[in-house]
């Protein structure tokens, strides 16, 4: 990163439903990193699933926010100069980026229905193949611009007829990119799939929409959890193919359950009595309730300093810290878990 260019993290989670602990340790990084760096901590809503918002989650992750003490320099709370802050209200903007990899090579219309998709699906089952992808050797089967004449192509656009746009990847290519925790990354093309970018109600893809509002948002460093991982080698192909500087990453060990493998999830709290919340949350569907930490009585500061001990510990295993200490230690490195610090994983 250049000396002089500031700082800029974002949280930016998707309005789906109470957010988990995990969640608040992610933004909770991100907050120490910018603070200790002098720069700015972002918040951001990434709404473009539209079929998976759940009312009231919005509110809840601004209240969970506020409880911690987690506060945005920035946002769709607070306002900005990259605003808006919510990816449906910048719906106009995404297009002209589908187009620009449309222009350049990197994209093409893919005008497939769900049931040619299954079709295929079910084909490759049949003979063995159970992980089948729209890829750089499958495509070349498809209804799409690639294999499409252009007059046809252009009267089925002219028709209004549905599509997609998908990424064009290149065949047996190698991404490699340095993780601020994990090192290098490296993934062959050959194991990935051309990914949709923009989809036929208009909206966006995650991965269209997080790349170019990170751009656009001048973030720097995207610190996010690990579930993200196999997401990045194409998040680096799109800055790649856009010419943009891509920010630095860190991907974050997740939360995992206290007994038995995989991730730490609401039905572990339920069993083993704990809450995997910070504030209670009624689902607005079935109405059941989850308790959170407050509710229980914690202290914000308490739980703020259990998550920051999940994922890193100083060299004397101390355990109790202030905010304050926690930002001044834990930011002393350029991340949690530099093995160069001596710093590493606690139960994460």
């Amino acid at each position: 990163m250049s000396k002089n260019k500031s700082v800029r993290v974002r949280f930016a989670p998707s309005p789906t439903g109470p957010l988990h602990m995990g969640g608040i340790r992610t933004a909770l990084y991100n907050y120490l990193f910018a603070k200790k760096h002098g720069g700015d901590f972002l918040l951001r809503i990434e709404d473009t699933d539209q079929t998976r918002y759940v009312p009231g989650a919005e509110e809840y992750i601004v209240e969970a926010l506020n409880w911690c003490g987690i506060s945005p320099d920035e946002g769709f709370t607070k306002g900005g100069e990259d605003g808006p802050y919510r990816q449906s209200e910048r719906k106009p903007m995404y297009r002209q980026y589908a187009d620009q990899l449309i222009e350049s090579g990197h994209a093409y219309y893919a005008f497939d229905t769900s049931e040619d998709l299954t079709n295929m699906r079910d084909l490759a089952k049949e003979s063995g193949s159970a992980n089948w992808q729209y890829n750089h050797i499958t495509r070349s089967t498809m209804r799409n611009s690639l294999t499409l004449p252009a007059d046809e192509v252009v009267a089925l656009l002219a028709a209004d007829t549905p599509y997609v746009i998908r990424v064009k990847l290149p065949r047996n290519h190698e991404v490699k990119f340095e993780d601020r925790i994990r090192s290098w990354v490296g993934v062959n093309t050959n194991n990935m799939d051309d990914k949709v970018l923009f989809k036929s109600d208009g909206m966006p893809t995650y991965h269209l929409a997080n790349i170019v509002d990170d751009y656009l948002m001048k973030i720097t460093h995207v610190i996010r959890g690990e579930e993200w991982l196999p997401s990045a080698p194409l998040h680096i192909l799109l800055y790649e193919y856009f010419g943009w500087e891509a920010p630095e990453f860190a991907h974050l060990p997740l939360l995992l359950k206290p007994d038995g493998n995989g991730k730490l999830s609401k039905r572990d709290g339920d069993r083993l009595g704990f809450p995997v919340f910070p504030l209670e949350w009624k689902d607005p569907s079935t109405e059941v309730v989850s308790t959170g930490y407050r509710e229980e009585g914690y202290l914000p500061e308490a739980v703020l300093n259990m998550l920051a001990l999940l994922g890193w510990h100083t060299a004397d295993n101390q355990e109790l810290f202030s905010k304050e200490t926690i930002n001044q230690l834990m930011c002393s490195s350029p991340l949690p878990e530099d093995p160069e610090r001596g710093l590493s994983r606690r139960g994460a």
